[in-house]
């Protein structure tokens, strides 16, 4: 369920019509509901109510500070990759002791931050990345509360760079060898063991594999119970799939259940990071019909619609080759055409979608990318030095800029001419 629904052949968001916001905030531009926010948030959450757990969103999924604001003023959480996102989170007002810290290459500074944040876990990747965070803490005279991402080779059945929880992705510690290094950092002096994490992949649309993965780390937190070492977190990770095109994924309740019954045993505090299934279809992207073009003298005549938005804009589908739909703002009538939508950027990888059926649009008309909140403005780039598109936040009948367009002069700040360019 979300807010984007027509009225009259028009494309509304909640109670206001996309056009007028583009006519105010120019395109492109990305568009988030609240409502949706809102809803979906509280259903995959509430569907632990009366577990002892913690929602934290995924910050790589979407990471504007009005957002992650909203969630904290939901009681949610934040899982983090970076240090620039760890400064998102406590900017947004997300308390530190619900913020876990993952990814496998975590600098000595961010380690640093993380400590001096007083952050609740730090997901560990790997026994080099043990050592230097005891070295760290101990230098700063604290104790760093961690778990083991563990590897679980698990096949999540999704697309290849989304798959995390196989032996041959760079993520974790394989399972396998993970008591061992449990045993190790239980002997720390500035280390203390509080936890299990797994996380195996993005974008599921099959419970099997959570299931799986499940039922394997409890077979492995009674392993590490054997060995004397109590754990007081398990992070299940995140990655329930949405509806992009045909996909079936199941509900966040049907997640939850399936938890429910394999952890019920289980007396720890649980941590999730969902990311994609709350914002993946509260956001959309808008784009305006720059031109209409035809190339003859091929196989057969081909189509295109260019738009103001490109692979800079909406790396996905030039990515992976995933699958956005894309509506008229404003219903048109007219036979529909087969067309590929292609941006401005000079690769002919540039394209929003190909081999489209759509209805037919003419120059100036508006279109919505639809699915776009998660993993749309957060891969966004300066790639042909073009500014980054304004987000922007509805709610009920009002609507707010909650990041401005970039400008030029921000395209190149920090640079500078180097002075022996002028002798």
């Amino acid at each position: 369920m979300n807010h984007f629904q027509y009225k009259n052949g028009e494309l509304f968001c909640e109670d206001v019509a996309v056009a007028d916001i583009a006519k105010e905030v120019g395109t492109p531009f990305y568009l988030y509901s609240r409502a949706t926010l809102n809803r979906h948030f509280q259903a995959f959450d509430s569907g632990f109510e009366g577990l002892d757990h913690i929602t934290c969103f995924a910050v790589k999924s979407c990471s504007n500070v009005a957002i992650l604001s909203l969630f904290a003023r939901l009681g949610g959480g934040a899982d983090i990759v970076s240090g620039g996102e760890l400064f998102r989170a406590l900017h947004a007002g997300i308390g530190p002791k619900k913020i876990i810290y993952s990814g496998v290459g975590k600098t000595e500074e961010e380690l640093r931050y993380g400590l001096e944040a007083g952050i609740l876990l730090f997901n560990v990747e790997s026994e080099q990345e043990l050592q230097r965070l005891n070295r760290v803490a101990s230098e700063m005279g604290v104790t760093a509360p961690i778990s083991f991402r563990v590897n679980p080779d698990v096949d999540a059945k999704t697309h290849a760079y989304i798959s995390t929880g196989l032996a041959k992705n760079k993520f974790g510690i394989p399972i396998q060898e993970a008591v061992e290094l449990y045993v190790q950092a239980d002997a720390m002096e500035h280390v203390e063991v509080r936890g299990v994490s797994c996380h195996i992949g993005s974008q599921l649309t099959l419970i099997s594999p959570f299931i799986e993965a499940l039922r394997k780390i409890k077979a492995f937190v009674a392993r590490l119970g054997d060995r004397g070492i109590s754990i007081q977190y398990i992070d299940l990770g995140g990655g329930v799939g949405i509806i992009y095109d045909d996909e079936e994924p199941p509900h966040p309740k049907e997640y939850a259940d399936a938890i429910r019954e394999e952890l019920s045993d289980l007396k720890a505090t649980l941590i999730f990071e969902p990311g994609r299934v709350i914002v993946g279809n509260a956001g959309i992207m808008v784009t305006e019909v720059q031109y209409t073009k035809s190339n003859r003298g091929g196989e057969k005549e081909k189509h295109f619609v260019v738009v103001d938005a490109g692979m800079n804009d909406l790396t996905r589908p030039s990515l992976y080759g995933a699958f956005h739909a894309i509506q008229p703002v404003v219903e048109a009538d007219g036979d529909p055409l087969v067309v590929d939508v292609v941006g401005p950027i000079c690769e002919t990888g540039d394209f929003l979608a190909k081999d489209r059926e759509l209805p037919a649009v003419q120059q100036g008309d508006l279109l919505a990318v639809m699915s776009a909140g998660a993993y749309g403005f957060t891969m966004a780039s300066n790639y042909n030095s073009r500014p980054r598109a304004a987000e922007v936040m509805v709610d009920g009948e009002q609507f707010e800029i909650i990041r401005e367009r970039e400008s030029m002069e921000a395209l190149i700040r920090g640079e500078k001419i180097p002075g022996f360019l002028e002798k």
